[in-house]
């Protein structure tokens, strides 16, 4: 079944039901981030398993996350399927439910396997294609509902807070579930942690059943223009807006400084335990949410343009305070600091590739900021664990992360002025 319609067809949702439908999908969204085996709360549990239980040097870690990743990469594949295809015509309720049990089974399994490098890494990836597909739904939906009805600065703002909310909460406690969990026997830990994912998966797959109904079908396209999947790709393709918009948010995601380097160099520099490295992760996150959360007011105020110069300027210097930290305790502090700096930015590089999404493929778009994503912060561990380990330590990685932030200024010249002119709301 088709699922891309004319943007003529697009039906705008009532103003009053804007935030209950936001809300409602950033909620989905959240649940998914919590159970995706690549984020804190199942992620920083396998790294200090690999690291401590299987002990792989940092640059053996950075090369796990980049091969269990692979699904990540293609993230625009799992969003192209979601605007094509409409399982047991139920649109994005279909894929909530399918791909919610599916996923919880697939958490299930490997909570009982034996925690071997191979295990992990097949079941990892398994998973996480699972968790994917579902999240191409909820991210598909959220920016359908932002572009039709002019409010892309809005849902840019609950996108970031839906990943960043559990993001806060899951490096707490997945750092301090890994730091529980290093009395127990390998098999033991292993499944703690891969049974609470397969318990959040089941949430997903009860909302899928159980959601509103205007939530979930509000975007369910009624029969029109059928396009060829090849036709969709080539108009993405031909899309020149999508260029620099995605350029922007790789080049910000591109970031030696963060990951692996920064956790070696927490803990063995710094000497910070599993838990302190958990809460410097945290601590980033609570300073990005309120740059985050002020977007929603400044985005109806302030043209686009504005808020992406000055998120830009903001974020180039962005890691250069922590290179002030000599203690895990200023270190903490600085993580707080860094966030602050980098907020602005990280929402309207979204609010950005939502207005620059051609109609009709909003799942692809928004699973290739994915992409966007992952990629760039796979290769950028690799990198910054090899600038950690053989070139200059963590002053060198932060050095380079500044560097390449700073490529993004002369990439938002390229952005049509026309997207960027209006406020929030059209206006």
């Amino acid at each position: 079944m088709n699922r891309s319609s004319p943007a003529g067809e697009a039906t705008a949702a009532p103003a009053t039901s804007l935030p209950t439908l936001l809300a409602g999908a950033g909620f989905i969204m959240m649940l998914l981030e919590f159970a995706l085996p690549a984020n804190g709360l199942i992620g920083l549990p396998i790294t200090f398993f690999l690291k401590n239980r299987l002990h792989l040097s940092a640059q053996e870690v950075a090369y796990f996350g980049l091969l269990a990743s692979v699904p990540l990469y293609f993230s625009f594949v799992f969003g192209f399927l979601r605007d094509r295809w409409s399982p047991f015509g139920a649109g994005d309720r279909g894929h909530l439910i399918s791909f919610g049990l599916v996923s919880a089974a697939l958490f299930t399994g490997l909570a009982f396997a034996p925690p071997t490098y191979g295990v992990l890494m097949i079941g990892v990836t398994l998973v996480g294609s699972g968790v994917l597909m579902a999240a191409s739904a909820a991210r598909g939906l959220t920016s359908a509902i932002g572009q039709s009805n002019a409010l892309s600065g809005l849902a840019g703002a609950i996108v970031n807070l839906a990943n960043l909310l559990p993001a806060l909460i899951a490096y707490l406690l997945g750092g301090l579930l890994s730091q529980a969990l290093e009395g127990a026997s390998a098999p033991m830990a292993a499944r703690a942690v891969f049974l609470v994912g397969g318990g959040l998966m089941l949430m997903v797959a009860a909302f899928g059943v159980l959601g509103p109904r205007r939530l979930l079908d509000a975007h369910r396209d009624t029969p029109g223009e059928q396009n060829h999947p090849v036709a969709d790709i080539a108009r993405l393709a031909r899309h020149w807006p999508i260029y620099p918009a995605l350029a922007i948010y790789g080049l910000w995601q591109f970031a030696p400084a963060m990951g692996t380097a920064m956790t070696y160099y927490l803990s063995s520099t710094l000497h910070a335990t599993d838990a302190q490295v958990g809460q410097w992760f945290a601590l980033f996150i609570a300073g990005l949410i309120p740059a985050v959360a002020a977007y929603g007011w400044l985005c109806r105020r302030f043209p686009l343009r504005v808020l992406l110069w000055a998120g830009a300027l903001l974020g180039v210097p962005q890691f250069l305070p922590f290179l002030l930290a000599q203690t895990i305790d200023q270190a903490l502090l600085a993580a707080v600091a860094l966030g602050l700096l980098g907020g602005l930015a990280q929402v309207a590089y979204v609010d950005l590739a939502i207005r620059s999404c051609p109609k009709g493929l909003q799942g692809t778009m928004m699973m290739l900021l994915v992409t966007m994503y992952w990629v760039p912060v796979r290769l950028s561990d690799l990198w910054g664990t090899y600038l950690y380990d053989k070139q200059g330590g963590f002053i060198t990685a932060v050095m380079a992360t500044t560097v390449v932030y700073a490529l993004i200024l002369p990439v938002m010249l390229l952005v049509p002025r026309h997207l960027t002119a209006a406020k929030d709301g059209g206006t």
